[in-house]
């Protein structure tokens, strides 16, 4: 009798061991199935879309870089890990890399294009602007390309630059070069500006029996017929500086001058070149973004030009006498 009760009570403590067991090996699954997914194709889909597919099921998207593709299209996933179907825990990371696309492409045509459309879409393609020319061309709206170098529909890296000429529209009527000999700087740059020309370089001579800082010479001469927007080159009255042969290594005391960069969509190269009687040299060179302001500090112990390019287009002229 009591060897049955025994028997009994081991068959029943091996079923409360076999239940207890099958329960906590179902719960552990349960859970461990909860904090894990499944990690979904992500080859070949576009950036925004694996972003909202991983995001969606709590993992965490880790872009590992870019590389050219001919088979995927730029901006799309070209490489995953894990890769699809492997089961990861939530929160962990997936890491994908993403094609820029060819690296050889057919060059735009952006002849009779505006300057700024053909700026899009270089940028669009990964093509930097070479060097860029303008002239004075009737047939052809103003700022709009006339040419460019490599032509259209030539096979081209991604990352080459392509040189453009830029219509300056019609030349316009020719101008009669006023007489700017005795004037002082000043007044010879607002008579060259009011004229609608533009101050070329300014050099130095001294003579003692005229006016310091008045234009001795100029280039053209009074009375030559010029084009508009053409360059005035001045030769002004001034005594050779103490500080020659310092150059450009003086300590640079001066004021600060203010650029602002017009509104629009796309950034420009702004250059600001100081010219002296001893040379050149840009006191800023490099690209800035629409409506942002520029502050460059102008030397002012010695006479000097400061010329504000963008985009290799000279858009403004300062003239300082030294303190």
């Amino acid at each position: 009798m009591i060897a049955k009760i025994v028997k009994i009570a081991a068959l029943c403590a091996a079923f409360l061991l076999a239940a207890g067991a099958s329960a906590y090996l179902t719960l552990t699954f349960i859970i461990k199935s909860e904090d894990t997914v499944i990690v979904p194709d992500l080859v070949g889909k576009d950036v925004v879309s694996a972003l909202e597919l991983l995001t969606d099921l709590q993992l965490n998207t880790k872009v590992s870089g870019s590389e050219y593709s001919h088979q995927i299209p730029k901006n799309h996933v070209t490489f995953q890990e894990p890769e699809a179907g492997s089961s990861i825990k939530k929160d962990r990371d997936v890491r994908i890399m993403i094609s820029k696309g060819t690296r050889r492409i057919l060059m735009p045509n952006l002849i009779a294009l505006s300057e700024q459309q053909a700026r899009m879409i270089l940028e669009e393609n990964g093509i930097l602007q070479g060097h860029l020319s303008r002239v004075f061309q009737k047939e052809i709206e103003k700022d709009h390309i006339m040419a460019q170098v490599p032509a259209p529909g030539v096979m081209i890296s991604r990352g080459a630059s392509v040189d453009l000429l830029v219509s300056m529209g019609s030349s316009g009527a020719g101008l009669k070069m006023p007489d700017l000999e005795g004037l002082s700087l000043d007044e010879a740059v607002f008579r060259v500006e009011k004229s609608n020309l533009a101050v070329g370089t300014i050099q130095s001579e001294f003579t003692k029996q005229k006016p310091r800082n008045s234009v001795i010479r100029q280039e053209p001469l009074a009375g030559y017929r010029v084009i508009e927007k053409s360059p005035v080159h001045l030769v002004i009255n001034r005594p050779p500086g103490k500080s020659a042969k310092a150059g450009f290594h003086r300590p640079l005391y001066g004021s600060l001058l203010q650029h602002d960069i017009p509104a629009g969509f796309l950034k420009r190269r702004v250059r600001v070149e100081l010219a002296q009687k001893d040379g050149t040299a840009d006191l800023f060179d490099g690209y800035a973004k629409p409506g942002e302001q520029i502050w460059i500090l102008v030397p002012r112990d010695r006479d000097a030009a400061v010329f504000i390019f963008e985009d290799d287009e000279l858009v403004e002229t300062h003239v300082y006498d030294a303190w």
